[in-house]
């Protein structure tokens, strides 16, 4: 992999990542000559005094790019005289600052990820090479962003569908840097603490994959480092939670055979949610979402890397809203039996 650091004319990093070690990126080349104003958002993170939790406020983002034509597509590179975010003519994977993000300055930072240069394609049409490219993408990207002050959680995530809010149909995803820890990280950490007092020292992530290993009726790839299955109690009408088979904190410690294994597990996975509802239907929206441990928590080692992914769509042309109970309450109502959901994504393997 070679990694090239490059500004936009506005002051945002952007860095490209090339599968060939030699490539060698011109700055004058690929220099962005749009004229751009100096980056001058801000966010501002509030805490709802009832729950808890974090919100950020950015109203900035009003004013982002919102379901641009083809041959308007800020992701695209820059070709035939038109300059995009992507001042080169052609890239595998590239990682720049978001132009409206949801976090900035004091309040974090949001990135890109663009997956592939082919605006018509998918990360599942992507080769095994670059999905393991754009894996150690976001283990490089993890590793710059926990050095900035201030950031205590990575996020890395895909949305995919304008089912989902997607707006710009490019493939791609983003990354959040957090300068505190989620509140859904907070409750696994928790989880985890009261699982770890109640079993004097066990880890509540090695139970849960032991127990589904045990179980097997809702497992759905079985790799030699990787593993899958829908979770017992799932909130989402299709979904797969991905654990390596050897427990890191976060997608810096996951070592070569994992690293190796995961572009084939991870593709026969996307694959198999775009065949689940039969030919001829639009390709499967999703979220496809890393958790990972954050940086300075108590309990950070005993946390387990993840990847949950996800479906709103229950049934061909059908899609799963948040009803009352689960806007209002945070109670999920699942239509769909995990066990009859694991079995559908079996047999939606390939041939």
């Amino acid at each position: 992999m070679k990694k090239t650091a490059a500004r936009l004319a506005d002051g945002r990093e952007l860095l490209y990542y090339d599968l060939r070690d030699d490539t060698v990126r011109d700055p004058a080349a690929t220099a962005d000559r749009r004229p751009l104003p100096q980056v001058a958002t801000r966010s501002e993170i509030r805490r709802d005094a009832l729950l808890g939790d974090a919100v950020a406020i950015a109203s900035h983002r009003q004013e982002r790019t919102y379901h641009p034509p083809v041959d308007e597509c800020p992701l695209c590179p820059s070709r035939d005289g038109r300059a995009t975010e992507v001042p080169a003519d052609d890239y595998d994977v590239v990682v720049f600052e978001n132009r409206f993000p949801s976090l900035a300055g004091e309040s974090g930072r949001c990135e890109v990820v663009c997956f592939t240069a082919d605006h018509g394609a998918s990360f599942a049409d992507l080769p095994e090479e670059r999905a393991r490219l754009v894996l150690e993408v976001w283990a490089d990207r993890t590793a710059g962003l926990a050095a900035l002050p201030g950031v205590e959680q990575v996020f890395c995530f895909e949305n995919r569908g304008a089912e989902i809010g997607v707006t710009l149909g490019h493939p791609h995803g983003q990354i959040y840097a957090y300068p505190f820890i989620t509140p859904r990280t907070e409750r696994m950490l928790a989880s985890a603490a009261a699982h770890r007092e109640r079993t004097g020292g066990g880890n509540l992530f090695d139970a849960v994959v032991a127990r589904e290993a045990a179980d097997g009726g809702r497992i759905v790839v079985d790799g030699r480092h990787w593993v899958g299955f829908v979770p017992y109690a799932a909130h989402w009408p299709y979904e797969v939670h991905l654990y390596p088979r050897r427990r890191v904190p976060d997608l810096r410690g996951l070592d070569e055979d994992a690293r190796a294994e995961f572009p084939r597990v991870y593709l026969d996975l996307l694959r198999r949610f775009d065949r689940l509802f039969g030919p001829g239907e639009p390709p499967t929206p999703y979220v496809s979402a890393w958790h990972q441990a954050p940086f300075r928590a108590a309990g950070r080692e005993e946390f387990a890397l993840h990847l949950e992914l996800f479906t709103i769509r229950r049934t061909s042309g059908k899609l799963k809203y948040l009803a009352g109970s689960e806007s209002g309450m945070s109670v999920f109502i699942n239509d769909v039996p995990p066990e009859t959901a694991a079995r559908r994504l079996r047999e939606a393997a390939g041939g």
